[in-house]
């Protein structure tokens, strides 16, 4: 055989070896990679209900998250809760608007999922894992209609004056907020006009503070998901967002890469809740709701307004007597009477913080007192029974959770639990998943009728949900709310 010939089978029986090589090398990488990416989804889902709560990251907007009137609002997290109900967790919500910090939270497990209403693209699937879409929706142009607009003739007088063509986009300069896909689809376009448009990326800016910006004249053009603009819209007449740049898309949570098991909850829970009537509830409450337009403009508004009711500054003022944070003293003020001087409940309790009429006589109370004279005599009602506990619980944050009880379900009630805790080899100085539990089997007669329970039967249920709805609330209250 010729020498040449020799030599050339000798270099592709070489190149078949060293490809089997590689290829079996990769195939092992593979093969021990795959366990490790199921174990960690285990452990993922598995960290989530050990720890009883999923930790989920969401945007601060006038539809995902906000709060109005005292209530923590929004569609994401309205969703999320009802996701939490699912897992039997309770849910625990993390801010931020930066979409490529959010997915850096994710990845460091940070958060267990985002929900921030995230379209679906190829560049973010190489990074997150996504759920089955929840909706879908396209990019629109976000564009000023002519400043006299109500005074001309026709509608068609109005649409000369609006771009509805993307040719029309050569040559203009576009404002969207930093790391979306609004990025990537404006080059595409601007490849398949054939000319260029001027995209400026704002580092700070979110969406509709953007939108806002094309309200004021002080930039022209962004770019909007267009349920998210439609309910601008609402809010903006002024502005025209009816110029699709896109096809729709899909929108999704997502999870980090190889999170399976937490994945498949989602998916699983998603088919069934997508067919309830809640479903479409919660989606035409946050986007088709007409009354949107009335919560936008109230001054108890989070996005708008910052504040949590018309007793801020009251609230502010005599927190300090406490050393609470006012913020605290706001969410069991709304718990107790969503901040209506004049409530008066079924057992007597009256004014904004729903004090009994023997404790409201003490302090020298009554329904026709100000709201300011209902809070201070509130906040020394808390100061004293602070003061029960004060030399048996040193941390400040587990004998809140007592005082929180005390103040609902009466300070006697609370002691029996603490003996029922101390009897049972619990701790009787921490509240939860101890005397909060005692505290809740005391409407049971084998635990009220125990020999160490002076005060008798209590409706447990009532306090101990008090006790979490309260600091759930304030966590939501922080998260937005400044100080």
């Amino acid at each position: 055989m010729n020498k040449k010939i020799k030599k050339y089978i000798l270099i592709f029986q070489l190149s078949i070896l060293i490809i089997f090589i590689i290829s079996c090398s990769n195939n092992n990488k593979t093969y021990n990679e795959i366990p490790e990416q199921k174990e960690r989804s285990n452990d993922i889902l598995k960290k989530i209900k050990e720890r009883g709560r999923i930790i989920a990251l969401t945007d601060y907007n006038s539809t995902n998250y906000f709060i109005y009137k005292g209530e923590p609002m929004g569609y994401q997290y309205e969703l999320l809760k009802s996701f939490a109900k699912y897992l039997d967790v309770k849910l625990e919500i993390v801010i931020n608007s930066d979409i490529e910090k959010s997915f850096e939270y994710l990845n460091k497990e940070s958060c267990d999922l985002i929900a921030m209403g995230l379209t679906v693209t190829n560049k973010r699937i190489k990074i997150v894992d996504f759920s089955s879409p929840l909706s879908q929706t396209r990019q629109v142009l976000v564009q000023r209609k002519p400043d006299n607009w109500r005074k001309m003739r026709t509608w068609n007088d109005i649409e000369k004056k609006l771009i509805r063509n993307p040719l029309e986009l050569a040559g203009k300069t576009i404002y969207i907020q930093k790391n979306t896909s609004f990025y990537n689809r404006l080059i595409n376009l601007s490849d398949e006009i054939g000319d260029s448009i001027y995209i400026i990326e704002d580092p700070e800016k979110q969406v509709e503070e953007l939108i806002t910006c094309v309200v004021n004249g002080e930039i022209d053009f962004t770019v909007c998901d267009e349920h998210i603009a439609l309910v601008n819209q609402k809010y903006y007449p002024d502005i025209d967002v009816n110029t699709p740049i896109s096809f729709h898309q899909n929108i999704a949570w997502a999870v980090k890469k190889g999170s399976n098991e937490l994945l498949s909850e989602i998916n699983k829970w998603l088919v069934d809740f997508k067919k309830t009537k809640i479903a479409t509830y919660i989606y035409n409450k946050y986007f088709k709701n007409p009354r949107s337009v009335y919560i936008a403009q109230s001054e108890f508004y989070s996005v708008k307004g910052g504040k949590i009711s018309r007793y801020d500054d009251l609230m502010k003022k005599h927190s300090k007597l406490i050393n609470w944070d006012w913020r605290l003293l706001a969410s069991l003020i709304y718990q107790e009477s969503r901040f209506h001087p004049e409530a008066k409940s079924w057992v007597g309790a009256i004014g904004l913080m729903q004090l009994m009429p023997s404790t409201a006589k003490k302090y020298s109370i009554d329904t026709l007192s100000p709201p300011e004279k209902q809070i201070e005599a509130g906040v020394k009602f808390i100061k004293l029974l602070n003061k029960q506990f004060i030399n048996k619980i040193d941390d400040n944050d587990e004998r809140l959770k007592f005082v929180l009880a005390s103040y609902n379900a009466g300070i006697a009630h609370v002691y029996d639990a603490r003996r029922l805790a101390e009897k049972n080899n619990k701790d009787s100085d921490i509240w939860t998943d101890n005397v909060d539990y005692f505290l809740l089997q005391k409407s049971k007669p084998e635990y009220y009728n125990d020999p160490v329970v002076k005060y008798g039967y209590c409706r447990g249920q009532e306090p101990y949900d008090f006790v979490y709805e309260i600091l759930d609330r304030y966590e939501h209250y922080k998260n937005i709310i400044t100080y």
